[in-house]
């Protein structure tokens, strides 16, 4: 029924159907990803965007942009020791490109349904001494039972090379497919070790968490999360990122911010897009500007 109310509603015009994946290199880390619940892309962003975002992430570290826990985390889950800047999209165009790339945006249209939202992005950076983040699976929130289809996917950039002492991400392989009944133990994680530039994309079912940091060194990292369109987003993207910066963000993340009108009709506002619905309130506080500065 909801394919059919779908199709009458143009929904498959906006977003298509799923197609089976016909590039081999992209299956292959669909089938890594189905088996294991995660996947590493070796070496995604060269080394001048790497250091273009860490540059920019120092930048904002230096101005008010940088949010309430720039300097230190608010709770162990956090991390006390761990700093992290949120709403990167609303504070800078470097950070576009990471949302984007298109092996996981390949991975995201075969885990997730079309229109998938992006649900959270910032920087975590795992400072030395930081002890390890409770393991977790991303829908935990989510009262499903288990095993159950992802509500969502993530990933990690690393900014720094990820080391066995340095706060990599940690992961138990394979326990995206557990029950409800079955719980982790830490003894049963890995560390995913990757140079910088490269991406970690596991799915929100697999349990995992942030690894101590033993060394001298900070983890420097950014994290995307992706959630299907039906879903409330962790961060509320509509607000995070101000209305006049929509023309400066590439069409495709603005959709993943929520601006387009989910399958069948999900988040339309006024029984029209929410871009246009912005479009006309911004217009409408651009003529009403003047007025006030008059009174």
């Amino acid at each position: 029924m909801t394919d059919t109310i779908s199709r009458q509603v143009g929904a498959f015009g906006r977003f298509g159907q799923k197609s089976a994946q016909s590039d081999l290199r992209v299956q292959k880390l669909i089938e890594s990803t189905v088996e294991n619940g995660f996947v590493v892309i070796q070496n995604a962003f060269t080394e001048a965007e790497i250091e273009e975002a860490k540059a920019e992430l120092l930048r904002l570290s230096r101005t008010p942009q940088a949010g309430p826990a720039a300097e230190r985390g608010r709770n162990p889950f956090e991390g006390l020791s761990t700093q992290r800047i949120y709403a990167l999209i609303d504070k800078s165009r470097v950070f576009d490109k990471f949302a984007l790339h298109p092996d996981v945006l390949a991975l995201n249209d075969y885990f997730l349904e079309p229109g998938f939202l992006l649900n959270a992005y910032h920087s975590i950076n795992i400072r030395p001494g930081e002890d390890p983040q409770t393991l977790h699976h991303d829908d935990g929130h989510i009262n499903v039972p288990r095993p159950h289809n992802p509500f969502g996917a993530a990933i990690m950039v690393a900014l720094d090379p990820y080391t066995e002492t340095n706060g990599a991400t940690v992961v138990i392989p394979k326990s995206h497919k557990w029950g409800s009944d079955r719980l982790p133990d830490r003894s049963e994680t890995i560390p995913i070790i990757m140079p910088s530039g490269s991406i970690v994309y596991f799915l929100g079912t697999l349990w995992h968490g942030g690894g101590a940091n033993t060394s001298t060194s900070d983890r420097r990292a950014l994290t995307v999360q992706y959630c299907q369109p039906w879903m409330r987003p962790f961060e509320n993207q509509i607000l995070a990122v101000g209305w006049e910066k929509l023309d400066q963000i590439p069409p495709r993340l603005v959709d993943m911010l929520g601006y387009k009108v989910g399958a069948p009709f999900v988040g339309y506002v006024d029984g029209t897009s929410p871009t246009r619905a912005v479009g006309a309130l911004l217009e409408r506080y651009k003529n009403e500007a003047p007025r006030a500065s008059k009174i």
